[in-house]
């Protein structure tokens, strides 16, 4: 059995895989940067290795770095969590070459998995449904666009080497096709140093629907059911449910064989997601896979009773899954908000700072997964996720009302969050009548309309002024109002966003 795992990784995904381990008697080692030296996995895991200043390509995404550390430490395996290296192929062979346990799926499954063109072609051997579309990444816009003709617009515009809705532009007509690729090409250069796009069609009210996969060294492949995530601020999840109210048992059961034959497809180990675009018709498509842990992956532990972690650590220790398809059961209903340090009212731009208070809510059924603690601070040097807030009920209704009850409880001052955005969710009635797709936030969030927002900015420009005191700053800003301090702030954090864009 493993002895001893490295978590390459920090922050709240770092904490959960470290308080697994401890329940299974693994020793843990964390790696941190410099402005992570005080950080809660740092003073949590058993050992900590400096790995680089804050940059993350000088840190957590420089595999020698990484790798020095696990055999200074002694290390039996190394758990990547979600981001970072997770997904990178190389970083899986490197890990075997060193005779180190990577705690994932195998280099060639990441991939074929992390090509969307080759796991499209993939996914079509396998009988698994795709959007229409270019069949491989497009090398000639004229070509592409003939293409886009005969699917007809609108369609998207994706990267071929990405995720996280990075990459990605909707094209409504022709006229803005070539502009479109260009801006996606350009972003996906930067964000994955890779600029192949393709062009599949975009469906009409899609909903956002996955399934979690768990396969062992022995073939042996099961999914743990549904989670739908199609509350989104720039393609990117903000509110999961498992399961979700948009599937029958016929639609649940059609797409969970799907999700099997993919995983089998590309030879998986360990726990993996497969994700489905559902249109209006409820006919479902292949999006993408996700070959490691995702951050919403509480609420499938929340209604299956099972460990992911604890699962992927004994799959890449070489155990067979304990249970058959038959064995899992999905019981009442989980809901999960993710806490992130951002404007709402300002098109959720980071609002990074320092936390004044941090005060957690609790009760049965409540499960927070943070990452920072009071005092502590969220930085511009990374996500700005502060926690996961999860609840579990018998019923979507009362998962609801109690994630209502959980988010009234929550206290955070020091940075505007996602809490007030998270509230409004849950009480508005597209949301609770399940109606909804991935266009919620457009078409129906209108921030300035709505008091809770207005509050919440004045309780954190109180925070703004207690955090300049805090670092000296009100020595020498001593004249500047809260308001104009807030403005300072606010203008930092807008142009460092825009400078990763």
């Amino acid at each position: 059995m493993i002895k001893k795992v490295l978590v390459a990784n920090r922050g709240e995904i770092a904490l959960r895989i470290m308080r697994t381990c401890r329940e299974m008697e693994i020793k843990t080692v964390a790696i941190y940067s410099t402005p992570d030296a005080t950080s809660l996995h740092v003073m949590f895991a058993d050992e900590s290795v400096w790995v680089g200043e804050a940059a993350s390509s000088e840190s957590y995404l420089d595999i020698d770095k990484v790798i020095n550390a696990a055999k200074k430490t002694g290390t039996d395996a190394i758990h990547p969590g979600y981001g970072f290296l997770s997904e990178n192929g190389t970083f899986s062979n490197r890990c075997k070459d060193e005779g180190i346990i990577f705690i994932g799926p195998g280099a060639e499954s990441i991939r074929l998995m992390g090509d969307k063109t080759a796991a499209r072609d993939l996914m079509g051997k396998a009988g698994v449904p795709c959007p229409p579309g270019t069949k491989d990444a497009m090398e000639d816009v004229q070509v592409a666009l003939k293409v886009a003709r005969e699917v007809g617009f609108p369609v998207l515009v994706k990267a071929a080497a990405g995720g996280g809705g990075k990459g990605m532009r909707i094209v409504h007509n022709e006229e803005d096709f070539p502009g479109s690729v260009k801006a996606a090409q350009s972003e996906a250069r930067n964000a994955f140093g890779d600029d192949r796009v393709y062009v599949e069609k975009y469906l009409e009210e899609p909903r956002h629907i996955e399934f979690q996969i768990l396969a062992d060294q022995e073939g042996n492949t099961v999914h743990l059911f549904d989670r739908e995530c199609s509350i989104q601020r720039r393609h990117q999840k903000v509110i999961e449910e498992a399961p979700s109210a948009l599937l029958d048992d016929d639609l649940r059961a059609e797409m969970a064989d799907a999700a099997v034959r993919a995983a089998e497809a590309c030879n998986y180990e360990g726990a993996g997601t497969i994700e489905f675009l559902v249109d209006k018709h409820k006919k479902f498509y292949f999006l993408e896979m996700n070959t490691r842990l995702q951050v919403e992956h509480p609420v499938t532990e929340m209604i299956t009773g099972i460990d992911l972690v604890e699962a992927q650590i004994r799959v890449a220790a070489g155990e067979p899954l304990p249970f058959t398809q038959d064995d899992i059961e999905a019981s009442g209903h989980a809901v999960e908000c993710r806490i992130y340090a951002e404007d709402p009212v300002d098109n959720f731009l980071p609002s990074t700072g320092r936390l004044l208070r941090h005060r957690i809510p609790s009760g049965p059924g409540v499960r927070v997964d943070a990452g920072v603690e009071e005092g502590g601070e969220v930085t511009i040097s990374y996500d700005p996720m502060i926690s996961k807030l999860s609840v579990h009920a018998s019923t979507r209704e009362k998962a609801i009302k109690k994630m209502i009850r959980a988010l009234s409880e929550y206290q955070i001052s020091g940075c505007k969050t996602t809490i007030p955005f998270c509230d409004f969710t849950m009480r508005h009635p597209s949301f609770a009548n399940a109606e909804y797709d991935t266009h919620f936030v457009p078409d129906h969030f209108e921030p300035h309309k709505h008091d809770l927002f207005e509050e919440e900015g004045a309780t954190d420009a109180l925070a703004v002024s207690l955090i300049s005191a805090l670092s000296g700053e009100q020595g020498n800003n001593g004249s500047q109002s809260a308001k104009e301090q807030n403005n300072v702030k606010h203008q930092h954090q807008t142009n460092w966003w825009k400078a990763r864009q």
